[in-house]
C-alpha cells in the first residue's frame, strides 16, 4: 500500500475491465509503479476486498497509455497484469481486451481527436512491438459506447470496436513457430508452440483425458490435470524463447476439441493457472492460426474454411470469439482482426 493516487478511469474492454492511465500520472520508477498498482487492485488478497480488483485475473488490469512519437501510431500502450493472490505486476504479455478500451481512452483524454462518426486509432502495443489500429465510434465528435454490437462472455449490446492486427507474427517468442516444428512431444503430448500475438501451447483436450467441453468450475478443480499442464508448460517456456515461465502469465495452455457449434474448433484456455471463463483476444488468434498449419493438434480437430479470407469461429465456455484470418497464396497468415466492444464504467482518482 503507498500513499499514491492518480487519475484514472476504470473500463470495461472486452471480457476484461481495468483501470486505464495515462503514462505520465503513474510514477516513473518501476517498483514504485508497481506498489501502487498492487495496492489499488487489493493484491496480494485472493478476494483484493482492499482495492478495485475483482477477486479474478480479467478484473485485475491495467492499461499504461501515451501520446506515440512513432511515425503513423496515434498512442503507445503498455499493458500490466495485476496478480490477484501474489505480489506481483508483469508485462509478459500482452492483452487484446483491455486493448479494446485504449482507443475510446485516448480520444477521451485528449491524446486522439475525433475525425466524424468513426475514429481511427493506431496503438503501437509496448509489450510485443506490435500494431493495432481500433475504430471508434465518435459521432458529434464524441466517444459513443452504447450500439448494437454483441460479443460472447458481455451482457447487452454495445458500439463495435472492431480491432485489426498487425505484424503479429513472433510478437513475444520471435517467430510464429518458436522451435520451427509445427508439432513437438513433451512428456507424450503433442503441442504446437505457437505466437501469432499471444505466446501459446496448443494441444488436444483427449490427449490430456478431458472431453475439451467441460465448463469452467470442473477444470478449476482438476487437480491432476492442471499439474500435468503445468508440468508441459515449464518445460516449453524455454523453447518458445520465454525463459523460465514459473512466475510469469505466458504462456496460455490452450486444450482444443472439435467444434460443437457450427464453429471452426473448441478451446478450453489456462491463463496460465486459472481456466478462462472464455478465451483472451489474442489467444484466440494464436488457436486459429494454429488450425490453419497441417499437421497441428489443433489442425486434426478443427473445421477450416476454404478461401484466402477465413471467418474462425473459436468456441469457448461461454460462446465463441470469430477471427477474420486472411492469408496469402501460400497459406501464411498476413493479417487477423476481431470484433470487440468497450465501455467507460468510472471517471476519477484511484489510491494505492
Amino acid at each position: 500500500m503507498s500513499d499514491f493516487s492518480a487519475p484514472c478511469m476504470w473500463m470495461r474492454g472486452g471480457t476484461s475491465k481495468g483501470g486505464y492511465f495515462l503514462k505520465d500520472d503513474l510514477p516513473a520508477d518501476t517498483a514504485a509503479r508497481d506498489a501502487f498498482l498492487l495496492g489499488m487492485m487489493g493484491s496480494p488478497d485472493p478476494v483484493q476486498i482492499d482495492g478495485m480488483g475483482g477477486a479474478d485475473p480479467l478484473t485485475s488490469k491495467v492499461a499504461v497509455v501515451s501520446k506515440s512519437t512513432r511515425e503513423g501510431i496515434d498512442v503507445d500502450y503498455l499493458f500490466l497484469q495485476v496478480f490477484v493472490d501474489q505480489a506481483i505486476v508483469t508485462d509478459a504479455q500482452n492483452c487484446g481486451n483491455i486493448l479494446a478500451g485504449v482507443g475510446p481512452f485516448a480520444i477521451e483524454r485528449g491524446l486522439v481527436a475525433a475525425t466524424g462518426d468513426e475514429t481511427r486509432v493506431a496503438i503501437f502495443m509496448e509489450n510485443t512491438g506490435q500494431v493495432a489500429v481500433a475504430t471508434v465510434a465518435t459521432p458529434g465528435g464524441k466517444v459513443k459506447y452504447h450500439g448494437d454490437a454483441a460479443i460472447d462472455g458481455v451482457p447487452g449490446r454495445h458500439a463495435p470496436v472492431p480491432l485489426e492486427f498487425r505484424d503479429t507474427a513472433g510478437s513475444s517468442c520471435g517467430a510464429l513457430l518458436p522451435t520451427g516444428n509445427a508439432v513437438d512431444v513433451v512428456n507424450g503430448v503433442a503441442v504446437t508452440l505457437i505466437d501469432n500475438g499471444m505466446p501459446c501451447v496448443v494441444m488436444k483436450a483427449a490427449d490430456l483425458g478431458i472431453t475439451g467441453y467441460e465448463d469452467r468450475d470442473w477444470l478449476d478443480n482438476a487437480t491432476d490435470l492442471k499439474a500435468q499442464i503445468e508440468a508441459i508448460r515449464l518445460i516449453v517456456g524455454p523453447m518458445m524463447n520465454l525463459g523460465d515461465v514459473k512466475d510469469k502469465s505466458v504462456p496460455k495452455m490452450m486444450l482444443v476439441a472439435p467444434p460443437k457449434h457450427g464453429g471452426a474448433v473448441t478451446v478450453r484456455s489456462f491463463i496460465p493457472h486459472r481456466a478462462h471463463a472464455t478465451i483472451g483476444v489474442l489467444g484466440a488468434v494464436s488457436v486459429a492460426t494454429a488450425c490453419l498449419i497441417a499437421g497441428s493438434p489443433a489442425a486434426e480437430v478443427a473445421q477450416v474454411p476454404e478461401g484466402q479470407r477465413k471467418l474462425l469461429s473459436v468456441e469457448h465456455p461461454t460462446g465463441e470469439m470469430s477471427c477474420v484470418l486472411e492469408v496469402d497464396d501460400s497459406g501464411e497468415v498476413v493479417s487477423a482482426a476481431l470484433l470487440r466492444t468497450a465501455r467507460k464504467l468510472m471517471d476519477g482518482v484511484v489510491f494505492g
